[in-house]
């Protein structure tokens, strides 16, 4: 792997096998009331690069590691998600085409599913924003194939959909949905047992990489912020993507009821959002908490220069107002610590949550080590930090039990062990974070670092 491409190297490399581990090694004490499976997503290239210099993060084959809790006990499996193009890159025996742009002549455009996992209606989806849903087996993991939902959509489907917990609807979008970097949406819904209800489209001011959204038990926000898609540039030679801070940004407000008729826009200064904590009704109010950057990480300026700015993420909180007679709307920093992956009590979600947490640095110019748990209402929060070195990955939170109250439960995340060159699955109580894990689930190998995951309860496992 090429040593001068930050994402070849350390724990962004990737591992070159599938692997069954039945009985993982357990210090301390696994909580008899955690029984399921963690499932994680992320990037983990079949092939060295062609060019590694032009390698990028984002567009490595996905692979799954799910981690089944039982009784005390763990077991392990990877799998790579046989996408398309995972396939005729299998049978070439080595990579086509960069990853970045259409794929070339003959090879499946079929994404690479390496963002996110979480089931719905019994299917066990991975998730790219760029195309379909992969459909795997949630015990072997096995790729059952793209899953359009009885040809009822098409084209790209977000990698971060929101689950109603009272309804259990599912609510996704896509960007980019009219072609290659064009402003054209979708937006739509599916019932709790995987019908289609809802598939409309609509223009964005302007092509952005929506990466996420926010949803309430009554209104979806969608971010259009100015880290540009654009197909001439790209065809010039410049960047797909890049940050263009003086087009502003575009807060699209829908009904759900209604649906894309109700569509409004509200305008925000230049700022970027991953990702969003939650959202709720406040009143007539839509409030949103989200980590918010000066200007996103990763990417350039049109130029192909890096921009100049604080490029951490903040939790800042978003307030929106409908009846307010303006397309302006108000936000207040939450907290000071830099961080990401923000992830809350799923039984909160589109409702006004207590708690939450992310993945943040202990220094600034550090590895992401610390998990901090937040009690939002108290402004209080709680920090583990790893020990020197090791660096953890997006916490996933698991309640106590479905009547628990919110935020009594546990946390789980992946830490790498850089000394060791391997990683550990580290289970941590809410009930005391700082005082560090509870339970350590020891692996031999490395996961690479990669984006999201979700648990799945074994009663809900199909």
């Amino acid at each position: 792997m090429d040593s001068t491409n930050r994402a070849l190297t350390g724990n962004f490399a990737p591992i070159s096998f599938e692997a069954d581990a039945p009985h993982l090694p357990v210090l301390g004490e696994l909580p008899r009331g955690l029984n399921g499976t963690l499932y994680r997503n992320g990037p983990n290239p079949q092939f060295p690069p062609a060019d590694p210099a032009q390698h990028h993060w984002f567009v490595g084959d996905g692979m799954v590691h799910a981690f089944t809790i039982a009784d005390g006990r763990v077991s392990y499996r990877n799998r790579w998600i046989r996408t398309g193009k995972f396939l005729a890159e299998a049978e070439a025996g080595r990579p086509l085409g960069t990853g970045l742009g259409p794929p070339p002549e003959g090879v499946p455009d079929s994404g690479v599913a390496n963002t996110n996992i979480l089931l719905h209606s019994g299917r066990l989806l991975a998730l790219e924003e760029g195309h379909l849903p992969i459909e795997l087996d949630p015990r072997s993991l096995a790729t059952r194939g793209a899953q359009d939902f009885g040809g009822a959509i098409e084209g790209p489907f977000t990698a971060h959909p929101k689950i109603d917990p009272i309804t259990g609807e599912l609510v996704f979008f896509g960007y980019s949905s009219g072609g290659p970097l064009v402003p054209r949406m979708t937006y739509g819904t599916l019932d709790r047992a995987g019908r289609v209800t809802r598939f409309e489209a609509f223009e964005a001011p302007y092509c952005s990489m929506v990466h996420d959204f926010a949803v309430t038990d009554r209104h979806v926000l969608f971010p259009i912020l100015p880290l540009t898609g654009s197909l001439p540039r790209a065809m010039n030679g410049g960047p797909p993507f890049a940050w263009e801070p003086e087009l502003g940004g575009h807060i699209g407000l829908v009904r759900r009821s209604e649906g894309i008729a109700s569509l409004r826009w509200f305008r925000a200064e230049s700022c970027y959002v991953f990702h969003v904590l939650n959202a709720w009704e406040d009143g007539d109010k839509i409030v949103a908490d989200v980590m918010q950057y000066d200007a996103p990480p990763l990417f350039p300026l049109a130029d192909g220069t890096m921009p100049e700015a604080d490029r951490s993420a903040r939790l800042v909180r978003w307030t929106l107002d409908p009846n307010a007679g303006t397309d302006a709307f108000s936000r207040a920093q939450l907290d000071d610590l830099p961080g990401e992956f923000p992830r809350l009590d799923e039984r909160r979600a589109g409702l006004k949550n207590r708690f939450g947490t992310f993945v943040a640095r202990s220094e600034p110019e550090g590895s992401p080590d610390t998990i901090a748990w937040f009690d939002l209402a108290a402004g209080r929060r709680t920090l583990y930090t790893l020990p020197a070195g090791d660096a953890a990955s997006e916490p996933v939170f698991v309640p106590r039990g479905p009547d628990a109250a919110e935020g009594d439960g546990w946390l789980l995340t992946m830490a790498w062990r850089a000394a060791e060159n391997r990683s550990d699955l580290i289970v941590l109580d809410t009930d005391g974070v700082d005082r560090g894990p509870v339970a350590t689930v020891q692996l031999a190998h490395r996961v690479p670092f990669g984006f999201h995951g979700n648990f799945v309860a074994a009663e809900n496992l199909p």
